[in-house]
């Protein structure tokens, strides 16, 4: 039976009792085969069959419609799913989602706020018994139940399918706020392609009188007043915030911003509209090019004068650090929003595998190489900033204040600026910050696109295209926002408080959802069918109990003492603490509201109604040879 059926044989004449096949697919007798019975949702073996049954089902029942070999009934054929075309494709593409913008900006900074080399202590632990089992959790999923978001939860526990709308939700609200700091990237790419880059000197028309630049070959003395022309370039021209007085008052949309952003909504659509097929081959480019770069970057900036100051800054371990929670609770934070689950890009990704692809080895392979780009990114960054202390006569301590995206458009332009060859590596510099966030968006928009359809597959099964056209112009007009004026005020809004709590709260209630209602016998008897071995007790431990503990302890540090924001001179009123919580909240209402919604549209007693609701309504079809099987 395990053998692939192709034979095109006439099978009208086949004897009563006999297995036969028929367009290609075996198709039992109805008299032995593998009966469902109602009661209990049991499987029961005709007598005969027993033995055979249990080999074959190992926890599984072989449904087949009962076709008897005259034809009278029609045999129910499942339309294969789309899958990968190369397994190099999916790595690819987990491999760009996973490392993004964060890993060249956020890990660096926070390594060496945290006490530097001592900080990896922490960041592994959290790394191996919280990040990677949640990784690898979202993966073993999406490739055993393959659906989305959405629909994977009527087969795992329905109650809880209000994840699925809120994990598209908080997409959504990403996808308003992180294709904006990549159109400033792509205003930084073409304003490159000149002799002398425009954020070199302070003879511009929006630069000020406080403008310094000490790399000029006059003698300069440095103030407190002074500011560099590269952050005159990011903030008075780029960005244009001298034009905004806060988040009361954003001023207009700058239409310098909005045409680099119509121009990356237009890639990403044309990279995703047909599905992982053309996806798969465009992040052959993205996920592959930033590494070349990094490598270029890294062997530069060791080559500068005073690179070694930026390096031992960075490395040098201040064991008294560690003491501290919130060194823990960063790096709690950090590797988990480095490896990426929540926002149902796993799940989608690896519902597009092959059943036996052994997504074990993918989730070790793909959540090494992403927290090795953060390491490796650390010494990218920290060289150039040794150069800059190093030119400037000042501590690294006092170059490396910029945080977030002022460390790559103010303090990494400025220093490439007045390299050798400054033209050519920052072309390459802002082409690698491009590809880093464009297979980002790519993943994060086909989660949104995966759980609609196999929730709506009548709808948009047919309809790919236009759908993902829809969703593009309604991230666009999303992020119309972030490109006013105040728009960086908006996006660091959108970016501590919409996406960071609820995402935690999601993959939270996701862990609990399958270690403890799903239950995680079942969940490694899933594993087992896909990889022929089940997870051992590390794993069962960690999502039974380290990883939700994991997470409960980041949110609830994240909630006690939320961060106080300030961008540039600007320090956000408490009011936009409520506005921000309000935002990330309006993704996760939608859990209790279908809990609620769940029970009510449930016949039966309240017990009755729980208990229906936390069962699984939909088996999952396994593929058995060329034969396809449901578990139930």
């Amino acid at each position: 039976e395990t053998e692939p059926l192709t034979s095109k044989k006439d099978v009208s004449g086949c004897s009563k009792g006999e297995d036969c096949k028929e367009n290609g697919l075996l198709v039992r007798n109805p008299k032995s085969a593998l009966r469902l019975v109602e009661d209990g949702n049991k499987v029961h073996p005709s007598q005969g069959d027993k033995g055979e049954a249990a080999q074959i089902s190992n926890g599984y029942s072989g449904v087949q419609s009962s076709v008897p070999c005259n034809g009278e009934q029609q045999l129910m054929e499942l339309e294969d799913r789309e899958t990968w075309s190369k397994k190099i494709d999916f790595l690819l593409s987990v491999i760009g989602y996973a490392v993004d913008l964060g890993n060249v900006w956020r890990f660096p900074y926070i390594c060496y706020q945290n006490g530097g080399g001592a900080f990896l202590i922490p960041y592994t632990i959290m790394a191996l018994f919280g990040g990677i089992p949640l990784f690898y959790m979202e993966l073993a999923l999406g490739q055993y139940h393959r659906n989305g978001c959405i629909s994977i939860w009527r087969k795992i526990c329905p109650i809880f399918k209000g994840i699925g709308f809120a994990i598209c939700i908080i997409d959504l609200y990403v996808a308003s706020y992180y294709n904006t700091i990549m159109a400033w990237a792509f205003y930084y790419l073409i304003s490159s392609f000149t002799a002398e880059l425009p954020w070199t000197s302070c003879t511009n028309p929006w630069n000020t009188g406080n403008c310094t630049n000490y790399f000029s070959k006059d003698n300069v003395s440095w103030s407190l007043h002074s500011i560099s022309p590269a952050e005159e370039f990011y903030t008075r021209q780029v960005l244009q915030v001298h034009r905004s007085n806060g988040l009361d008052d954003l001023g207009g949309i700058s239409w310098q911003l909005t045409l680099c952003l119509l121009l990356i909504f237009t890639i990403v659509y044309f990279s995703i509209w047909k599905g992982v097929k053309t996806s798969g081959k465009v992040v052959w480019v993205t996920a592959t090019f930033p590494y070349i770069i990094l490598f270029i970057l890294l062997v530069r900036g060791a080559t500068l004068p005073g690179a070694w100051r930026g390096v031992l800054y960075y490395l040098k371990p201040d064991w008294q650090k560690l003491l501290a929670t919130e060194v823990w609770v960063d790096a709690a934070a950090q590797i988990f929003f480095s490896l990426g689950p929540g926002f149902g890009v796993l799940l989608a990704y690896a519902s597009y595998n092959k059943f036996h692809n052994n997504c074990y080895q993918d989730a070790l392979v793909t959540s090494t190489v992403n927290c090795l780009t953060s390491f490796v990114s650390g010494f990218v960054i920290f060289t150039v900033l040794g150069y800059m202390a190093e030119m400037r006569n000042e501590d690294v301590s006092e170059v490396a204040k910029d945080t977030g995206p002022s460390l790559l458009f103010i303090t990494y332009a400025e220093a490439i600026a007045n390299m050798p060859a400054s033209t050519f590596f920052a072309i390459i510099f802002f082409l690698m910050l491009l590809t880093l966030g464009l297979d980002s968006t790519f993943a994060g928009l086909e989660g949104v696109i995966t759980g609609v359809l196999d929730e709506f597959p009548h709808v948009w099964g047919k309809r790919r295209e236009l759908f993902v056209l829809g969703l593009t112009i309604v991230c666009f007009l999303g992020s119309l926002a972030t490109l006013t004026f105040g728009g960086a005020y908006v996006v660091k809004l959108f970016e501590e408080y919409a996406t960071g709590p609820a995402v935690l709260t999601v993959v939270f209630l996701e862990a609990v959802a399958v270690s403890w209602f799903y239950g995680i016998t079942q969940f490694c008897n899933d594993v087992k069918e896909m990889l022929g071995s089940a997870p051992g007790w590390y794993w069962r431990v960690c999502w039974v109990a380290i990883s939700p503990l994991f997470l409960l302890f980041v949110t609830c540090s994240f909630l006690s003492n939320p961060p106080e924001l300030r961008l540039f001179d600007y320090d956000y009123p408490y009011w936009t603490t409520v506005v921000g919580y309000c935002i990330g909240t309006s993704s996760i209402i939608f859990i209790p509201i279908y809990m609620v919604y769940r029970l009510v549209i449930t016949p039966g007693t309240l017990k009755e109604r729980i208990l229906k609701s936390i069962t699984p309504e939909t088996a999952t079809e396994i593929p058995f040879g060329d034969i396809r099987m449901n578990a139930v």
